[in-house]
């Protein structure tokens, strides 16, 4: 059965709060870009370090890997788990 991604985007993509996190998320980026951590087109993710897409401090952000930047352990409630 092939994947309904016009209903994954209304229920979940689409809502308010996932579009504010998308957004602060995309902010982060630019941000790290603006301070020359990282590029356009580099394969990098912008860490959140405590887990807060909404955190964009700079002392909260770092540049990482796409590999290890989504190999974290999660919680039931897709927080990341603490070491």
């Amino acid at each position: 059965m092939p994947r309904n991604y016009k209903k994954e985007y209304k229920n979940y993509q689409g809502t308010t709060a996932q579009k504010k996190r998308r957004a602060k998320r995309n902010a982060a980026r630019r941000a790290m870009i603006r301070a020359g951590k990282a590029r356009k087109g580099d394969g990098k993710d912008i860490h959140h370090k405590n887990g807060n897409p909404k955190d964009n401090r700079k002392k909260n952000l770092k540049v990482v890997s796409k590999r290890k930047n989504r190999s974290f352990k999660r919680t039931k409630t897709a927080r990341k788990a603490r070491r």
